[in-house]
């Protein structure tokens, strides 16, 4: 009996699980800023991967700006706080850092209100007749779901995304797009802990009123009191 021959592993596969160890020892502070990372020889032989896959590694860490490669060749790690950006956050609520899950998902929640409400605020000024139209629309289906969670949760979603659309800001769109697909991890938080805020029908029909009318001033302000009941306040746990 012949033994089946496996697959080898592919080298994308092993420069992304570098990718993430290296990543993870960045933000964890165990390669600190303004150090030059680990020479490309010894992480080769520490890991016992070949060259190549740590340098795509490399470049990888290089293009989320969690390390500066100069021209001479030395890759010195930076100040991440500073400059990576939202695609890392995943990385960070898995790292060892002063930053738990719970932590990070509490600051999307932050920044899902803040962006909300100038969304909401935006849309009222700039959406045309049509997409105000839309959102009054699905605003109306929205207040037909009945106290189901998880049908609210998706209904409010779609809502949302409208407003965001509307809002005419890429940036914001762009956000939400992280905030819902799993980039951040508002995405793994129970809808049952936003209870407060999906039962609120009455809120999403006078916001969806206000931004079809053009009550920037109102849709914003209403926008961020409906948005900010689902902040949990300091040590509250979103989980």
């Amino acid at each position: 009996m012949t033994q089946e021959r496996q697959e080898p592993i592919r080298r994308e596969a092993v420069s992304d699980q570098l990718y993430a160890l290296l990543r993870d020892r960045i933000l964890a502070g165990a390669l600190p800023a303004g150090e030059a990372l680990t020479a490309e020889r010894e992480l080769a032989a520490e890991f016992g991967v070949n060259r190549h896959a740590v340098r795509e590694a490399v470049k990888r860490l290089q293009q989320a700006r969690l390390v500066d490669v100069s021209h001479g060749g030395r890759t010195v790690v930076l100040d991440w706080r500073r400059t990576a950006g939202l695609d890392l956050a995943v990385g960070i609520a898995r790292a060892d850092d002063d930053h738990s899950l719970d932590g990070l998902a509490r600051d999307a929640l932050e920044m899902r209100a803040c962006i909300g409400a100038d969304a909401a605020r935006l849309c009222a000024l700039r959406c045309s007749p049509e997409a105000a139209a839309r959102i009054v629309d699905a605003a109306g289906r929205y207040a037909q779901e009945g106290p189901d969670l998880g049908a609210l949760g998706a209904a409010d979603i779609a809502w949302w995304r409208l407003i965001v659309e509307g809002s005419g800001n890429l940036a914001y769109l762009l956000a939400f797009n992280s905030l819902v697909n799993g980039s951040l991890p508002i995405a793994d938080v129970p809808v049952n802990l936003r209870t407060a805020e999906l039962l609120d029908v009455d809120a999403h029909l006078r916001l969806a009123a206000h931004i079809a009318a053009g009550e920037a001033g109102q849709a914003e302000r209403l926008a961020g009191e409906l948005l900010a009941r689902s902040v949990p306040v300091t040590g509250e746990a979103v989980r």
